[in-house]
């Protein structure tokens, strides 16, 4: 069996079809999934799928690209993260590639977050994008390692990569790994030790090949592990137990 380790269901692009998606799954052994949360505004319908849905899961947090809304505190997010279905603060983080300028906010918001992860005991999703070093240094000064968590849709260098795992953090790669041109992310999958692994599809953004291009769904996780077997000459199906004993350890998801 394979775990989605990050989605958004809740996106039209998604929701519209959820019935086929989750077929879809069952179709392509794929027992479970987290829909993780952009924004406090959208919040209840991701809580309201995993309420819903026994397979399904969900995070809080507010994603870094989201400007001038009313900043959550460390304790508005570690008081929603104590739903059963929550299982994780994120995605959070810091991405200097799509927003430019003064970006204090962004680091201020990135470490409310450590610090609900850190109240309420759950794991972070970081999403980091062009701001590497100040994601890694934000996470060592709030003390992230205590609680852990995954670094998602993973893109940056093996040194970047080893760092993370020194914090208590996992590697989770996405449909980009399956890209003929991801050479130096190809390599960090050769590298990682598969107890620090995870996988995901972020759907609907980047589906693997074969279906690159596509909208892409909670079904097409297969194939980022079928990938990273064949990058490192092993079969899939190690890929698939260790990444979903990893999921359920990280988040106690039950």
């Amino acid at each position: 069996m394979f775990v989605d380790s990050h989605c958004h269901l809740d996106f039209p692009d998604l929701a519209a079809n959820l019935r086929e998606l989750l077929n879809n799954m069952q179709d392509n052994n794929v027992s479970h999934a987290l829909c993780v949360s952009v924004n406090l505004e959208d919040f209840p319908r991701v809580r309201a799928l995993a309420e819903t849905h026994s397979n399904l899961f969900a995070s809080v947090g507010v994603h870094p690209d989201y400007e001038n809304l009313d900043e959550p505190s460390a304790a508005q997010l570690a008081s929603l993260a104590g739903h059963a279905k929550v299982v994780a603060i994120g995605e959070t983080g810091l991405d200097y590639f799509r927003l430019k300028g003064d970006l204090e906010w962004q680091r201020e918001r990135f470490r409310q977050h450590i610090r609900a992860a850190r109240q309420c005991g759950k794991p972070l999703i970081i999403h980091t994008r062009a701001a590497a070093a100040d994601t890694l240094r934000i996470m060592a000064e709030e003390g992230a390692d205590r609680v852990g968590g995954v670094m998602h849709c993973f893109t940056e260098s093996w040194d970047v990569a080893e760092r993370a795992m020194e914090m208590n953090f996992y590697i989770s790669f996405s449909g980009i790994v399956t890209f003929k041109n991801a050479l130096a992310l190809k390599e960090v999958a050769r590298r990682i030790k598969l107890e620090r692994m995870l996988i995901e599809t972020d759907s609907p953004y980047l589906a693997p090949v074969p279906h690159r291009g596509k909208i892409n769904q909670p079904a097409f996780v297969r194939h980022v592990a079928e990938a990273i077997a064949d990058l490192r000459g092993i079969s899939v199906n190690e890929i698939a137990s260790a990444t979903t004993d990893n999921f359920f350890n990280l988040f106690k998801a039950a």
